[in-house]
């Protein structure tokens, strides 16, 4: 590619470019305002991007190009001018050839730390634009103190209940039993799983942390406090903040302030409207839809199931994949001329004719022309990576779950599905997990799900909203779950492997079920949901890790002259 530069202007370009030869190329040291700014431009102008950056951005005296970039440097101040300069600067180009789409092309990192579970949840809640990641319940212990204390949401309006006290030694009580068991559990995991030859002691020690937190999670309330870090573009960003902002939970606008607040020192132009006269107005629509839906259920009686007294304490056991689901996992809703639908979208592609007239000529084609096709079109799949055509996205699936807040919070992270939750609770029971009755533990496990429930039947009088922080992980929950057959591939592929938790496994494993049942033709092809049952799920994963730690250490010694 011949260089449309001189030996000048590349030079004031080399910082901000990778590189000044090739057709692409990526930007960098520069605010994300200012790049994204400089896409919106880019959209415009029949000029490359680098010949707009240098004309336009960095040699027009009234970007202010300079000052913006001069945060690099390191210096407090000048970061604040720094900012201040790009938040001028980005209005100049909004104003001039851009919209509110700008701010989805430049994004940052946060970090949310010491949010109670019920928050994260609201966080991670975002299906666009943002990507989370959150401290693991497998790999974390929860029993750590600070100043003396356990780590559980104790602060806000929740303080302000008669049953605050009760929830104290609630959480206190639960916290004391997670901690109790972490080194009985350990020591029963390892006497049962003992360590073979071919597994390294990393591997091994991984293998039962993971196991023995997989257990005992249930015991941890939602009020526990964890640690996420989000990735997002700036619009994303700005609807997250203002739907926390008209969040019942008093934990939540406190939250969206503060992230307002840091992400303004980086991103501000992309943030500020979350909580301006704009965003008031925005707030106070879902909040008002929120309270009237709340006080339209109470008024139809849908709001509770019936019968429930706040003394029963159903307690189910745990369905195996060979037993019966409808419990946990219950198909609501699906199309009944999926295959049609399906079929018709495998064939667009490659077809001349509207899809209304090839659709009139799938339903004239017999069963075994409708199997070639699909074998066509899906067969060569071999493995999950090999991801399935758009055509399944034509089938949709919803899926009533009751299943414990563990399992929920492990499926939540799915992107390409609709997910709506009901308030967490512990009127549908709790799953005692059945490595806590073969050691012989199962009644403080018992004891800690009374101690929570009795606790929170008091809450609930008060606020139902505040009385989800004592529900303990392990207690049930309904949520429902609509997706395509496209996701209902990758989900239950995904999430049925082998180091998967037990709980959510199961989900997966459910969820295949009842799209096999009613069209099998398609599940055919869904060909990798691991069936099987595990005693330690995460050690043929954990040797997989010792390999690749043998080969990056070989691969590093070869290249070190110190080696």
């Amino acid at each position: 590619m011949d260089s449309e530069f001189t030996i000048d202007e590349q030079k004031i370009l080399q910082p901000f470019v990778t590189n000044l030869d090739k057709p692409i190329f990526a930007l960098r040291n520069m605010p994300e305002v200012v790049m994204g700014a400089l896409f919106s431009r880019y959209s415009r102008t029949t000029k490359s991007l680098r010949r707009v950056l240098l004309d336009e951005f960095i040699q027009n005296k009234e970007m202010g190009f300079s000052e913006i970039v001069a945060f690099s440097g390191g210096d407090e101040s000048g970061q604040i001018i720094a900012t201040q300069k790009a938040e001028e600067f980005y209005d100049r180009v909004l104003v001039g050839y851009g919209d509110d789409s700008v701010a989805e092309l430049g994004g940052a990192h946060i970090a949310c730390e010491e949010v109670s579970n019920i928050a994260a949840k609201a966080l991670e809640d975002a299906r666009i634009g943002l990507s989370p990641l959150e401290k693991s319940t497998r790999y974390v212990y929860f029993n750590q103190k600070k100043d003396g204390k356990y780590q559980y949401f104790r602060e806000g309006k929740i303080a302000e209940l008669n049953s605050f006290d009760e929830y104290i030694r609630a959480n206190d009580f639960l916290f004391g039993t997670y901690s109790n068991l972490l080194e009985k559990m350990t020591k029963f995991e390892m006497e049962r799983f003992p360590k073979g030859a071919d597994a390294t002691d990393r591997a091994y020690q991984a293998t039962i942390r993971a196991k023995v937190c997989d257990v005992l999670r249930g015991l941890l309330p939602a009020s526990a406090k964890t640690n996420v870090g989000l990735f997002g573009n700036g619009r994303a960003f700005e609807y997250l903040i203002l739907k926390m902002y008209a969040n019942e939970l008093s934990e939540m606008p406190q939250i969206a302030q503060t992230m307002q607040e840091e992400l303004s020192k980086v991103i501000p132009s992309f943030v500020k409207r979350a909580n301006d006269n704009y965003g008031k107005a925005t707030q106070n629509y879902l909040s008002k839809t929120r309270d009237g839906m709340k006080k339209l259920a109470l008024e139809m009686g849908v709001e509770s199931e019936v019968g429930f007294n706040g003394e029963e304490n159903p307690q189910y056991p745990i369905p195996t994949p060979n037993a019966s689901f409808q419990k946990e996992v219950s198909l609501v809703d699906f199309d009944a001329d999926a295959q049609e639908k399906v079929i018709s979208a495998m064939l667009y592609p490659y077809s001349n004719l509207p899809l209304r007239s090839l659709k009139e000529k799938v339903k004239s084609l017999d069963a075994l022309a409708r199997k070639k096709i699909i074998a066509e079109y899906m067969g060569r799949r071999q493995n999950r990576r090999h991801k399935p055509g758009r055509a399944l996205e034509n089938a949709h699936y919803t899926f009533d779950i009751l299943a414990n807040f563990g399992q929920y919070r492990d499926l939540q992270r799915h992107r390409m599905l609709t997910q709506e939750r009901q308030y967490l609770s512990c009127r549908h029971g709790y799953d005692l997990p059945k490595e806590l009755v073969e050691a012989g533990y199962d009644s403080q496990f018992k004891e800690a799900m009374d101690v929570a429930k009795q606790t929170w039947v008091k809450m609930e009088k008060e606020s139902p909203a505040y009385a989800q922080y004592v529900v303990p992980l392990a207690y049930k929950m309904r949520w429902y779950i609509s997706m395509n057959l496209r996701e209902v591939a990758h989900l239950t592929e995904l999430r049925s492997m082998q180091q998967g938790h037990a709980d959510y496994r199961r989900v997966a494993q459910n969820i295949y079920l009842e799209v096999k049942r009613v069209h099998p033709e398609f599940a055919e092809y869904i060909k990798f949901v691991d069936m099987k049952e595990y005693g330690l799920e995460r050690l043929e994963s954990e040797k997989k890790i010792d390999r690749k730690l043998a080969e990056i250490s070989k691969k590093y010694a070869q290249t070190d002259p110190q080696k």
